[in-house]
C-alpha cells in the first residue's frame, strides 16, 4: 500500500508536521510522487511505528536517528542498536527514580495540608502571611 502523509498521519496518531519532519532528518527512506509529495509504503509505516515507540520511551531524536543509521546498515550493527536501548533503559530507571522522589515530596505536602485542613495545625502554606520570620529562615 501507499499511504499519503495525512494518511499516514491518521492511522499513527501523529502529526503531519512531525512526519515531515522525520522524515527531512531522513530516519527512514521515503520515496516521493511525480508532484515531489512524500508517499509512504508498509515499511515507511513500520519505520514511523518503532519511531514513535522509541519517542514514547523518551529517546531523544539524535539517539533515534542513530539507531535508524545503524538500523539501515544491517544486521552488522546489532550490538550498537543493543548499546543504545540498554543507555535508554538507564536513562529512563533515573528518570523513574525522580518521578518517585516528587511523589514522595507531593505525599509530604499533602499530609502536611490534611493537618492544616483537619485544624491540627495553623496553615503555614501561604507567603503571603509568612512575614519577616520567614525571610530569614531557609
Amino acid at each position: 500500500m501507499r499511504y499519503s502523509i495525512k494518511q499516514a498521519a491518521e492511522m499513527l496518531g501523529m502529526t503531519e508536521h512531525t512526519i515531515r519532519y522525520y522524515t527531512d532528518m531522513e530516519l527512514f527512506p521515503c520515496e516521493r510522487d511525480s508532484g515531489n509529495r512524500r508517499v509512504l509504503d508498509d515499511e515507511a509505516m513500520n519505520w514511523l511505528t518503532g519511531i514513535r515507540c522509541l519517542r514514547a520511551c523518551g529517546m531523544p531524536l539524535e539517539a533515534i536517528k542513530e539507531y535508524c543509521d545503524l538500523c539501515l546498515q544491517g544486521d552488522s550493527t546489532i550490538h550498537a542498536r543493543y548499546q543504545i536501548l540498554l543507555r535508554q533503559k538507564e536513562l529512563a530507571k533515573a528518570r523513574l527514580e525522580e518521578a518517585q522522589q516528587v511523589v514522595e515530596y507531593m505525599e509530604g505536602k499533602a499530609a502536611h495540608y490534611k493537618e492544616i485542613v483537619d485544624k491540627q495545625i495553623p496553615d503555614d502554606t501561604n507567603p503571603n502571611t509568612w512575614g519577616d520570620s520567614h525571610r530569614h529562615a531557609v
